[in-house]
């Protein structure tokens, strides 16, 4: 799946992913290959990917929002 996470000045990442881990307002979640469409909001916290080749990757970002739609997921970064 496409992972693109983007903050108001850049694009922090995009590129094929299999797992997002992200820090939903409420709790922690994951988004794999074929979840539902969903839209949440982020709080302050890490987003831990895989990408497709196997590397682990971790960002910090301050909050936000996540969408999740056909196997593309958009995370807009705040930019605090």
């Amino acid at each position: 799946m496409l992972l693109e996470i983007i903050s108001p000045d850049k694009t922090v990442y995009s590129g094929e992913v299999t797992l997002v881990q992200l820090p939903g307002r409420l709790s922690s979640f994951e988004i794999l290959k074929n979840h539902a469409p969903i839209i949440s909001t982020l709080k302050k916290g890490t987003v831990r990917i895989i990408e497709a080749g196997g590397e682990e990757r971790v960002f910090t970002i301050p909050g936000g929002v996540v969408e999740n739609k056909d196997n593309h997921v958009v995370v807009l970064a705040d930019g605090r």
